[in-house]
């Protein structure tokens, strides 16, 4: 079984977790194989969007807690290896922000734990209508510390340390009132929608959207003075491409620009 499905049409890579039976769990090799694909994302020029999803019942339940329970068997109680573990799925977590192609989460069924992390991760979220969302391991005793990284820099701060602390669910509407998806859709249009999203993303300037993703995480993390420098610089980068030059020439003609790429 192929544990991470890739197709590509027209630009767009829809990258599929299919490990329906454990709910699409972050397994060791889950997140192996999420790493190689996003790896090679970063070299790759002809795709503009990506598209996360997963297969079966729900989008994502987190880390799988079977392969957590044998861990501990080792003769540290399984300190190396949780270390390791949580280690690796930072760095495929931080991967997405810094992939060059906007990255949007096609979310149904459950979201929970590190799967809640990984959609809080994602550029954009769609969402179908009854898709639950949650941080609960506080419910088994063990505190949702790394994905609340992520999920405290999507919705406001009260709110996550709500959902920490219960381990309560909310639902796709809530989700999208704290911002947490961008919209919520029926289930039996949630293709559509996120592939008419995706669609509009690549038909922009492949060029003006890479320097725009990497200036936007960037300059979040920045005083506002030295923000405003940076994202300078990031359009004066932008203004210099012959693209640009093309787009905004057939604005003023108005026509269709014929960009090289």
């Amino acid at each position: 079984m192929t544990l991470l499905r890739r197709e590509d049409t027209g630009g767009i890579a829809h990258l599929t977790l299919n490990n329906p039976a454990s709910l699409n769990a972050l397994s060791d090799a889950m997140l192996a194989a999420l790493k190689d694909e996003f790896s090679r994302l970063m070299d790759d020029t002809d795709t503009r969007v990506v598209v996360l999803s997963g297969e079966g019942k729900a989008f994502c339940a987190g880390h799988d807690l079977k392969e957590m329970t044998r861990a501990r068997q080792a003769e540290d109680g399984g300190a190396a290896c949780f270390a390791d573990l949580f280690a690796r799925c930072s760095q495929v977590m931080q991967m997405i922000p810094r992939l060059p192609q906007p990255v949007i989460a096609q979310v149904h069924g459950i979201a929970t734990a590190a799967g809640c992390q990984l959609v809080a991760s994602c550029d954009m979220a769609v969402a179908a209508r009854g898709t639950r969302f949650g941080v609960n391991g506080v419910n088994i005793g063990l505190f949702c510390s790394t994905p609340m990284v992520a999920l405290s820099r999507n919705i406001p701060r009260k709110q996550a340390f709500e959902m920490l602390t219960t381990g309560e669910f909310i639902e796709a509407e809530r989700a999208r009132e704290l911002g947490l998806v961008n919209r919520v859709v029926a289930q039996s249009a949630l293709a559509d929608e996120t592939a008419a999203l995706a669609e509009t993303v690549a038909a922009k300037l492949g060029t003006a959207v890479r320097i725009g993703k990497r200036a936007f995480y960037d300059q979040i993390e920045m005083p506002l003075d030295q923000a405003y420098a940076y994202t300078g610089q990031a359009m004066v980068e932008n203004m210099l491409d012959d693209d640009t030059a093309e787009g905004i020439a057939a604005f003023i003609e108005k026509r269709k620009p014929a960009w090289s790429q």
